[in-house]
C-alpha cells in the first residue's frame, strides 16, 4: 500500500469513520468487535476499489454504508450456513425463513426515521406505521389535519434524503 492509499484511507476514516461504526454497530446488533471487523472490511473494499469513491458517482458515504450492509449480510448467511452443516443423527428442521433483508431493512428505516425532526417522525408513524386517517393522526397530535398533510409531504421527502444518506439508492 503506497502513501497515496494511506492517506485516501485516513481520509475516508477521518471522515465517515465515526457514522460508519455506529452503523456497523447497529448492523451487529451492538456487538463491538464485530463492528470492528465490519469498518475495516468496508474500508478494505474501499481500498480494492477506489473507483465507487468517486463523488461524481455518487455519494461516499452512502457507497461506504450499502458496502458495509452487504456484508454484514454475508457474515449473517455466512454464520447461519456453517451452523446448518453440522452432521447429527436427528432429522433435519424445517428450513428458517431468511429475514435479514427485512431485518436490515427495518434498521436502516429506523435510524433514517431518527433523523427527522419530531414532528415529521409522528406523522409518519401515525400515518404509515399506525394506518390512521389524516383526520385520526391530526386529532392524537393536536394539529389540524392541513398541518398532518404538509408535514407528510415534508417528512417523506426528509426520510428519502435520510435513506439516500445510509446508502439505500432508488
Amino acid at each position: 500500500m503506497g502513501t497515496e492509499d494511506a492517506e485516501l484511507l485516513r481520509a475516508l476514516h477521518a471522515d465517515h469513520g465515526e457514522a460508519l461504526f455506529a452503523h456497523a454497530l447497529r448492523l451487529t446488533g451492538g456487538d463491538r468487535q464485530r463492528a470492528e471487523d465490519l469498518v475495516q472490511e468496508t474500508m478494505l473494499r474501499a481500498w480494492q476499489h477506489p473507483q465507487a469513491l468517486d463523488p461524481a458517482r455518487g455519494s461516499v458515504r452512502a457507497w461506504l454504508f450499502t458496502t458495509a450492509r452487504n456484508l454484514a449480510i454475508d457474515a449473517w448467511r455466512r454464520r447461519n450456513a456453517r451452523a446448518a452443516e453440522v452432521v447429527t443423527d436427528a432429522p433435519p428442521e424445517r428450513p428458517v425463513v431468511d429475514d435479514t433483508d427485512r431485518a436490515v431493512e427495518s434498521w436502516t428505516i429506523a435510524e433514517a426515521l431518527s433523523r427527522l425532526s419530531r414532528p415529521h417522525r409522528e406523522v409518519l408513524v401515525e400515518c404509515f406505521y399506525a394506518g390512521r386517517s389524516v383526520a385520526e393522526a391530526a386529532a392524537r397530535l393536536g394539529v389540524p389535519p392541513g398541518t398532518v398533510k404538509s408535514r407528510t409531504y415534508y417528512a417523506l421527502r426528509a426520510l428519502k434524503v435520510a435513506l439516500e444518506e445510509l446508502g439505500v439508492t432508488q
